[in-house]
């Protein structure tokens, strides 16, 4: 697998890269957050080991711009840290959106498990895209079930879920079918003499 290593220092990103290698991956390297964010835009990678303290932008910075992009696969985050794992410390690493610690020195025993989790995770949240991108569509009404059986109209589904707002119109073909006919029976309905009653 393809794993983004962000780390400032050469020698501990030379350390970083030979244990992703020996582990079977392929690293692709950036020595900041800045670096970093611009390599994932080049080269999409589903997993970031990232050093906490960096120039420019640290860790933190890194993680807080992957999780605010709109889109794309989901992106499976380590801290990779000489800090102390205190509860603020931990707590300001999971409000930016951190998934897991490692921390230094790199021990190849437990990158090994942090990326197995992190290939298990991966795949899971694939599966549930892919579920999601499955909707049950009535295909008279075209309303869409939900996850609690409950149907309601396309344009609320997609709005709820995306923020999305509709404006709607009629398509040329729906124009011809449907609302052609339908002004003819309004105009022949009109055209048509009224009988008054006779008192």
């Amino acid at each position: 697998m393809k794993i983004l290593a962000v780390e400032d220092d050469p020698v501990a990103r030379a350390v970083l890269r030979q244990a992703l290698r020996r582990l079977g991956h392929e690293a692709v390297e950036a020595g900041d957050g800045e670096a970093g964010w611009d390599r994932l835009q080049q080269e999409p990678v589903r997993i970031v080991v990232s050093d906490w303290t960096m120039p420019r932008a640290d860790g933190l910075d890194l993680c807080r711009r992957i999780r605010g992009r709109a889109g794309g696969d989901y992106v499976y985050f380590i801290l990779l840290t000489g800090r102390d794992a205190t509860e603020e410390n931990q707590r300001a690493a999971a409000d930016a959106g951190v998934d897991d610690f490692l921390t230094k020195p790199l021990d190849l025993p437990e990158l090994w498990m942090r990326l197995r989790v992190a290939e298990r995770i991966l795949k899971y949240t694939t599966q549930v895209r892919q579920l999601e991108e499955l909707l049950p569509i009535c295909s008279y009404c075209k309303k869409i079930r939900d996850d609690q059986n409950y149907w309601q109209q396309m344009e609320g589904y997609i709005s709820e879920r995306t923020g999305s707002d509709f404006s709607h119109s009629v398509c040329p073909d729906c124009y011809t079918r449907v609302v052609m006919p339908e002004l003819e029976k309004i105009k022949a309905a009109a055209a048509v003499p009224t009988v008054e009653r006779k008192h």
